[in-house]
């Protein structure tokens, strides 16, 4: 009876803890689905390629902050991925509204290589061509695009260095991830990790305007080729909600293909577009901008395309409201950086490369291990590597190390070898010419090249140049040129002796020299190159003036040798904003065959240095001092000075002179001071004004009178067009000394 009693009491219990565990299970999953029910949905942005039409994410992020959204995670393709990774990195709307403002788009479309980070042999070739293509086996060829990137990849990495370390992007401050496409499959690629730089460009290589990207051995170009909407992605990393912006063409028809990148947008958009209904679907707020009138690089009317987005966001304004939040919405707000940011580059690795050693390249940049750098010095650095054009492709990373950080460059050698280039060129001296290149490189050692400059016109020159660049260390190389013309001149380079002997004020000649040198040159503190070298030159003048037959007046060898200190920082040859540049040389003739018999042993020292500045903006003021003598016994004049003229090349002591008709006044020392007031009334378009002063005189600094109130004065009024042939140029010039000005026109680079 009582084993029964206890079983009953037994069975009580069991059922009271049943019932308790069952109220304890209806409890918690009560408590479950409340907190499920109160948890916040995670909000997932979408941005889409489009080029510039991609300014328009910019005035939706404006919207999206203003009215509190709070977005959780953020997928871009193309200028989808390079607003978004901007944003994820924790800049706000209107701090990238600012970065774009300050972008100069022309020169991201161009690469553009600032002149002050190209050596001073960079800066001859780039002012002497107008076209330059391949040349492989007698099949010319044109570059794989019109840019490598690298502006844009110099402009990101510093724009990102508050999160340079960062590989893993769902660590960003906002989880990001971005979609490029692999060029040889056609597949997308998409990325959560990796250096984001290089990530964002490789997604943003639009074809033909950028060059592939390579990224773990796959050569990469625009996500919107394969993705250009990736809201698969977005999902994937947890998103509840999908905030989408669409900034993609519709399809056009063919009176509205009319340009190349138009094309090649509806090659792209010909498979997405039926895509894009199912990817419409996934998405809860639909934003698309009306930039119909807009093309993928209306980089120019950005403003006007931010306002789109912002006008398309407010349409949405009722659903965007649904989603926000603006008592917890905190606005994000990065530290701009601009380039003054400073790395300690314990390591500089660089993969292995076949014809250009490590010093070489390393000389390039500018910098070396164990140094502190800027972001400023990083960028000239990579610039004067891109300078060269040895190199197809150029990446890198700043890797965190104990210590400081390692810089991994990874350089892919360009395949082109062979360059034919072609120049155009007319000037009062040399007359009109056509200018024929051919460049080859890495013909006989490492980090050499050769090139050969054939003029064809009313005066036969050329110039051939072979050199090999060691970069820090000393270089090497050898020049040999050819240089005639034919002109009535004003003097006989021999003090007017002549002109009185044979009765006459101007003297028809033919003007020969052949020169040739061998050299080596390094840079000095970083900034400055230094050379020296020898010289044989031969030098002919001759005239038919007075009778059918010839009179010879020169017919010389000679030997010297040779030093030389130069810097130029100019931004523009021909029309410098700022910058300066200083030249100083000195030559010793040591040797002649001596044809006039004069010749004595004898010494030409030359120094030149200028400046130029902006003011208000388009105001530039240029001046320049130049003063030159002869150390030693008098010898013979036709190396002396020789002013005169403006726009052609200048070859031995010849010197630009306003006022004065080419080769009008020559003596053994001189000195000049040149102003120019240049005003850019609009874009690469100049009208000038431009004064020199000048005292020449045979041993003039011996004498003192190189201080007394100049003796030559010239002045000239202008108008400059910058064109892709060089600069084109016509100038009237005047002197109160002289009874007539001279009309001088210039067009093209000068050679």
């Amino acid at each position: 009876m009582k084993s029964k009693e206890q079983g009953n009491h037994k069975r009580q219990n069991y059922s009271k803890i049943y019932y308790l565990l069952l109220i304890l299970f209806s409890l918690s999953s009560f408590l479950l689905q409340a907190q499920e029910s109160t948890k916040k949905p995670r909000i997932g942005l979408v941005l889409s390629g489009g080029g510039a039409k991609g300014f328009a994410h910019i005035g939706v992020l404006k919207v999206l902050e203003q009215q509190g959204v709070k977005i959780d995670y953020i997928g871009g393709t193309s200028m989808g991925a390079v607003v978004g990774g901007l944003y994820a990195s924790g800049y706000s709307a209107s701090q990238i509204d600012s970065i774009f403002k300050n972008t100069n788009f022309d020169e991201l479309l161009k690469d553009y290589i600032p002149r002050d980070s190209k050596s001073f042999y960079e800066k001859h070739n780039d002012e002497l061509y107008a076209v330059s293509l391949l040349f492989n086996k007698f099949n010319i060829g044109v570059p794989i695009a019109l840019s490598k990137g690298m502006y844009n990849y110099n402009l990101l990495t510093k724009l990102t260095d508050p999160v340079k370390h960062i590989r893993d992007f769902n660590k960003l401050p906002i989880p990001f991830v971005c979609i490029a496409t692999d060029i040889e499959s056609g597949k997308e690629v998409v990325f959560h990790n990796g250096y984001l730089p290089q990530v964002m460009l490789a997604s943003s290589a639009f074809p033909t305007l950028f060059s592939p990207v390579e990224i773990n051995g796959k050569m990469l170009v625009d996500g919107g080729v394969s993705n250009n909407y990736p809201v698969d992605e977005v999902k994937k990393m947890g998103a509840d909600i999908i905030i989408g912006v669409d900034v993609q063409d519709d399809l056009r028809d063919r009176s509205s293909l009319k340009e190349a990148t138009k094309i090649m947008v509806q090659i792209t958009n010909l498979q997405m577009i039926d895509k894009m209904k199912e990817n419409i679907s996934k998405t809860n707020i639909y934003i698309k901008p009306d930039i119909t009138n807009f093309s993928v690089i209306s980089f120019d009317k950005g403003q006007e395309i931010i306002k789109r987005g912002e006008d398309a966001a407010k349409l949405m304004i009722v659903k965007i409201k649904k989603v926000a939040n603006p008592k917890e919405f905190v606005q994000q707000k990065m530290k701009l950086n601009k380039g003054n940011n400073i790395l300690y580059l314990k390591m500089i690795t660089i993969n292995d490369v076949k014809n250009y050693t490590r010093a070489y390249i390393i000389g390039k940049l500018g910098f070396k291990e164990g140094n502190k750098i800027s972001y400023q010095d990083l960028k000239k650095g990579i610039n004067k590597l891109n300078a060269t054009q040895n190199f197809g492709a150029i990446s890198y990373s700043i890797d965190q190390l104990e210590d400081g950080e390692n810089l991994n460059l990874i350089v892919r050698e360009s395949e082109d070898k062979t360059f034919i280039k072609f120049g155009l060129h007319y000037d009062g001296l040399y007359k009109s010419a056509i200018l024929v290149n051919l460049t080859q490189k890495k013909s006989l050692f490492k980090n050499d090249v050769i090139s050969v400059d054939i003029s064809l016109g009313d005066n036969f020159r050329y110039n051939l140049d072979y050199y090999i660049d060691n970069g820090f260390y000393f270089s090497f190389g050898f020049k040999s040129r050819l240089n005639q013309f034919n002109r009535n001149v004003a003097t006989d380079f021999n003090h007017g002796v002549t002109f009185s002997q044979l009765g006459i004020s101007t003297l028809n000649i033919d003007y020969l020299d052949f020169n040739n040198q061998a050299y080596l040159q390094t840079i000095f503190a970083q900034k400055f190159l230094i050379g020296a070298g020898l010289e044989w030159k031969h030098m002919k003048i001759n005239s038919n003036t007075l009778s059918n037959q010839s009179s010879i007046f020169e017919n010389s060898d000679y030997g010297s040798v040779f030093g030389y200190l130069k810097y130029d920082s100019f931004d523009n040859k021909f029309f410098p904003k700022k910058g300066w540049f200083f030249n100083g040389d000195i030559q010793s003739y040591l040797y002649s065959t001596n044809y006039t018999n004069q010749f004595n042993r004898f010494s030409i020292a030359i120094g030149e240095a200028g400046i130029s500045r902006t003011f208000f903006k388009k105001i530039n003021l240029k001046l320049t001092t130049e003063a030159g003598f002869s150390l030693g016994a008098n010898s013979v004049p036709f190396l002396n000075f020789v002013l005169g003229g403006y726009g052609y090349n200048t070859i031995n002591n010849f010197k630009h002179f306003y006022g004065y008709d080419f080769a009008s006044l020559s003596a053994d020392s001189y000195i000049k001071s040149t102003g120019t007031l240049d005003l850019e009334f609009y874009k690469k378009n100049h009208v000038n004004f431009s004064a020199n002063y000048a005292n020449l005189q045979d041993n003039l600094f011996g004498n003192g009178n190189w201080l007394s109130t100049p003796r030559y004065s010239g002045y000239a009024i202008g108008y400059g067009l910058e064109t892709v042939l060089g600069p084109i140029e016509v100038k009237y010039s005047w002197s109160p000394e002289l009874p007539k000005g001279f009309v001088w026109i210039n067009v093209g680079f000068w050679f």
